[in-house]
């Protein structure tokens, strides 16, 4: 596992399995998102397996599954006022973390998005998804 941290309190990682759970908590994070929709891929933990290790582990646990096609879903708002809550540190995982990078960076206000974007790139993040939704 490894996490890309976007902010002091947002994180982003490809897939991980339940068994990292616990290091994510230790890490401090107290909100596990994950994007990906179960099934995506044939040897991918399922939601609920990653649910219930998040609550072995104490951490709040949603699963707001996106795909390209979808981005960024019906849950954007609910997503967005997840990742606003600095004194509730969030990691947020997908197949490779791309997609929730670009929720991130689509969901920050005005004033912060090109800083997002930049911070974003310069980890090795294609963009595409949020790009091409906040230009439409």
């Amino acid at each position: 596992m490894n996490i890309v941290k976007l902010t002091d309190s947002i994180g982003v990682s490809a897939q991980i399995t339940p068994e990292d759970v616990a290091d994510i908590a230790a890490a401090g994070y107290k909100v596990l998102i994950n994007n990906r929709p179960d099934g995506e891929e044939n040897d991918q933990p399922s939601s609920a397996a990653v649910a219930a290790a998040a609550q072995a582990a104490g951490l709040e646990y949603h699963h707001i599954p996106i795909t390209a096609q979808s981005f960024p879903g019906p849950h954007f708002d609910a997503m967005s006022d997840l990742l606003d809550d600095p004194d509730r540190p969030v990691l947020a995982f997908c197949r490779t973390g791309t997609r929730c990078a670009n929720l991130w960076v689509a969901s920050r206000e005005d004033a912060k998005r090109e800083a997002a974007m930049s911070e974003a790139a310069q980890r090795g993040y294609d963009l595409g998804m949020a790009v091409k939704f906040l230009d439409s």
